[in-house]
């Protein structure tokens, strides 16, 4: 099927359910196979991301030219973003080829985010293509203070945002962190219905890895379209690495490692599927 853009995939979410579409981080060819593999085997749109750190050590668009091939060439819709986008070369070149972007400014003043999402926005606008940028400050569990809410989204100043800069989906802050919770998480579902009330596009969580199942469908029912997964990949594939070299130090084929590695983070992706579905159906 053609490549689409993340705001179409959206839009498939029946009106009257709610679930949320899952956004994959994929770092190679196995991770990429895997995750389509995943979608298509649940008949399931889903978000195939990439990210700068991968795309240093990989390159753009070698990453880009596996994940575009591979969805392409899938029997589903699925979208292709960059994730986390802070260089201007990166956001441009991703645009270039027809890729949507996630762009984070986050880092930023609030008045300094607003110009450089905005110019993202009429960039990808003009090709076609849908922005996703972040507001509130999403750090690693070990960066939290639980004591402070100064890094989470400020409901009204969303507001400001999205009607400043026009993206098309936003990345909230509630308590959500990148990686491994180290200690019970704690999503603030108070601010989510503040953000979810005031705000008019799409609404995402990122750090989608890890978090308890009761507050996933809490998420999603109280609006959350998109959760981004990537710790819970990276675990599986690393883990089977491990436990296949543990049995043979030293496989002579690379398919005899990288294939069961692929093997288990296709499961891992068809139970997120299936979790952020949410009993629902997402026709196409």
């Amino acid at each position: 099927m053609p490549l689409v853009t993340p705001d179409s995939l959206y839009k498939m979410i029946p009106k009257n359910k709610r679930c949320a579409i899952g956004a994959f981080n994929v770092h190679n060819m196995e991770y990429t196979q895997a995750v389509v593999k995943a979608a298509e085997s649940e008949n399931t749109p889903v978000i195939l991301m990439l990210g700068e750190p991968v795309l240093k050590f990989a390159g753009l668009d070698m990453l880009a030219d596996i994940a575009l091939h591979a969805v392409r060439n899938s029997r589903i819709p699925m979208a292709v973003t960059l994730d986390h986008g802070k260089k201007m070369e990166n956001i441009e070149r991703c645009i270039e080829l027809g890729i949507s972007v996630m762009v984070d400014g986050s880092h930023m003043s609030y008045d300094e985010n607003i110009r450089f999402t905005r110019e993202i926005v009429k960039i990808a606008h003009s090709s076609g293509l849908s922005v996703e940028a972040e507001l509130g400050s999403l750090a690693g569990i070990e960066d939290v203070n639980e004591e402070t809410t100064e890094h989470l989204t400020d409901p009204l100043a969303a507001k400001g945002f999205v009607e400043a800069t026009g993206i098309d989906a936003l990345a909230i802050a509630i308590g959500n962190c990148h990686g491994k919770y180290e200690k019970p998480p704690v999503l603030d579902f108070e601010r989510l219905d503040r953000i979810y009330e005031l705000v008019s596009v799409p609404l995402v969580l990122h750090g989608g890895s890890d978090l308890p199942p009761d507050m996933v469908s809490t998420s999603i029912n109280k609006g959350i379209k998109k959760f981004n997964v990537g710790t819970d990949l990276k675990t599986a594939f690393c883990e089977s690495l491990k436990r296949t070299l543990n049995k043979n130090p030293m496989p002579f084929q690379p398919q005899d490692t990288l294939g069961p590695a692929r093997e288990d983070v296709f499961e891992v992706v068809v139970q997120k599927i299936k979790q952020l579905r949410n009993g629902c159906t997402i026709e196409f």
